[in-house]
């Protein structure tokens, strides 16, 4: 027994490659000798290796049994050792398992998709941005980095963690920001001082736009002065914290119903949406545009942040026009071809 213990003991320190190799170098050769053994038994040597794993499974199905003396010692061999091996095995793979559930809770696994969507810091506006993202894209993946020790979405499996902090490097790299659609990056709501806020900010921007210039970068700034110097750095673009919630609360109190018509525009998950449509080369003017767009139950709203269009029908449409509507998702989809 004392015996038993210590090699059992001295197994589990071995490393999973190593483990591998010993029992599936222990299976072949209980196999050969097996089939040596009872050639007249087994007939092929795979016969030989299915009867191995059967009685390691202690499956047993019966099709397959030894019947002379020294088989039979083999089989009883398999009992005692084989089967101790496979439960090693099956123990070591239960162990990685949760140890990568622990590593994944942890922040510590890097992260190999594709068009994905950053969120740099957590905090309630990120909780917000997540259903809005998984609302306009259900099988998109979201990698959230913020410099506490615990995912705070665990339970969603499209989201992932990176624990550290947001301008290293290192972490912008587990975070696989190269391949990333976008990155949003919110205010860091433990620090007090809205300048140090801003500059914790606009040192996470500098460092993704120096790693991945390409990817669309979104910042939410707390001092309305601090624009300019998140310009100079390419971001391309910007938010006003609060300011966008006390725009809203006054035209509510001075324009009733005003602000649930833009609550709706802000948010997938409640009426109507804005969508980027493709221009149809039939359409010459705004104006055809217009009409043609109506027809289909879309209003023409602007060309990139052009909001006066509707008072332009009779121009021409520009080739780099980028023309956006107000419609619901199915007529959008339509009127794309998607």
């Amino acid at each position: 027994m004392h015996f038993l213990l210590r090699v059992s003991t001295r197994l589990m320190r071995l490393r999973k490659k190593t483990i591998g190799l010993i029992i599936f170098l222990f299976i072949v050769v209980s196999a050969t000798i097996a089939y040596l053994l009872e050639p007249d038994t087994f007939q092929s040597w795979f016969n030989a290796f299915y009867w191995v794993m059967t009685t390691m499974a202690t499956v047993g199905y019966g099709d397959y049994f030894a019947k002379t003396v020294a088989g039979k010692v083999l089989t009883m061999f398999l009992y005692i050792f084989g089967i101790g091996l496979l439960s090693l095995v099956i123990g070591k793979i239960i162990d990685s398992i949760a140890e990568i559930q622990r590593q994944r809770g942890a922040g510590t696994l890097s992260f190999r998709g594709k068009e994905h969507v950053v969120l740099i810091n957590w905090n309630k506006k990120t909780q917000a941005a997540v259903d809005e993202i998984l609302c306009y894209s259900p099988k998109c993946h979201i990698v959230i980095i913020d410099e506490s020790n615990r995912h705070p979405l665990e339970h969603m499996e499209q989201v992932h963690f990176i624990s550290g902090d947001p301008s290293a490097d290192d972490i912008l790299l587990k975070a696989n920001i190269h391949e990333a659609k976008t990155a949003i990056i919110f205010g860091d709501a433990r620090i007090d001082e809205a300048a140090l806020i801003d500059g914790k900010s606009l040192l996470v921007a500098s460092s993704i736009e120096r790693i991945a210039p390409h990817v669309h970068t979104t910042v939410e700034i707390m001092q309305e002065k601090n624009i300019q110097n998140f310009r100079h750095v390419h971001v391309n673009d910007f938010v006003l914290s609060h300011d966008a919630i006390s725009r809203l609360a006054v035209r509510a109190a001075l324009q009733e119903g005003n602000s649930e018509v833009i609550t709706q525009l802000l948010s997938r998950q409640h009426g109507d949406d804005i969508y980027e449509i493709p221009v149809n080369e039939a359409w010459i003017t705004y104006g055809d545009a217009f009409q043609a767009l109506l027809s289909q139950g879309a209003t023409l709203l602007a060309d990139g942040n052009d909001l006066s269009i509707n008072r332009k029908l009779s121009e021409p449409i520009p080739k780099e026009a980028r023309l956006y509507v107000v419609a619901d998702e199915t007529t959008y989809k339509r009127i794309a071809g998607k």
